[in-house]
Formats: structure tokens, sequence, C-alpha cells
């Protein structure tokens, strides 16, 4: 059975993490249990591509991370789209939501968390597939 997130712990689990460098803490009671871990960032190695005179690369835009419609991880878990693989997906580009609908799940420690829509309006964005990790603070959805 899924349970709220309660965001606010979240967030100060996050904060002490942060101001003690600390690289995950837990917090638990006889009911439920909440683990918050930085992410680790992946060491990679690019090498330079050979010069050749082709046509300037444009560059894609970014997500808008501080957009107001940037919906971002409570948690770091497993992102679901759907409520399980032979189900449709919650929501789609260019579908309608209202504040507090279900717009996908994250798994957390065997336990799966719904994570409503932030706001009311259209799915802009999806930048997550389903199966996907997902990072505190990662922007999931933009609704616009």
């Amino acid at each position: 059975m899924a349970q709220d997130v309660d965001s606010e712990l979240v967030h100060k689990l996050a904060k002490l993490l942060e101001e003690t460098g600390l690289g995950e803490i837990e917090y638990a009671t006889d009911t439920w249990r909440i683990r918050v871990a930085r992410p680790t960032a992946p060491v990679t190695t690019l090498a330079a591509p050979p010069f050749t005179a082709a046509a300037p690369v444009v560059a894609e835009a970014a997500p808008a991370i501080d957009h107001a419609g940037a919906l971002k991880s409570p948690m770091v878990g497993t992102a679901y789209l759907a409520p399980d693989p032979q189900s449709s997906p919650f929501v789609s580009v260019g579908s309608s939501v209202v504040e507090g609908d279900t717009v996908m799940i994250i798994e957390a420690m065997k336990v799966m968390n719904t994570i409503p829509a932030h706001r009311s309006g259209m799915i802009k964005e999806i930048l997550v597939t389903s199966g996907q990790p997902a990072e505190f603070g990662q922007v999931l959805m933009v609704i616009e």
C-alpha cells in the first residue's frame, strides 16, 4: 500500500546531508523508514572528435530546472509512468492534469509512492522513462 511522502521531512534530511557532507542518511520509526542519498556522479571521459568542416551544431534546449512547472522528484528511487507494466501511463505529453492527480510512481525501498501533479495544467515534457532511476530534486516532467 502506497503512503504519501512527507516532503518537508525529505527536504530537511536533504539539507542535513548538504550541511554535513554525508553521502546518505536514514530516518526510521516503528512503522516506516526513509533514506535520502546524494547522487554519485559517474566519471565520464570524453575523447575530442576529429576536426571536420561540418555544419554548426545546434544545442538542444535543456529542461527548465527552475521553471515553475518543473515537477521534481521528492526522493531517490525508480520512476514508473504506469501503475503496472500492462497498464497505460498515468499521463502523456499533452495530457491535462489537475493539481493532486497522480502522474507517476516512484518506488523507494520496496514502497510505491504516488507522485501528484504540483499544479494544474498540461504535460509539456516527460523527462524520465519507466524503470529509470530518479534522483532527489531531478526534474521528472514539466507541467504548464
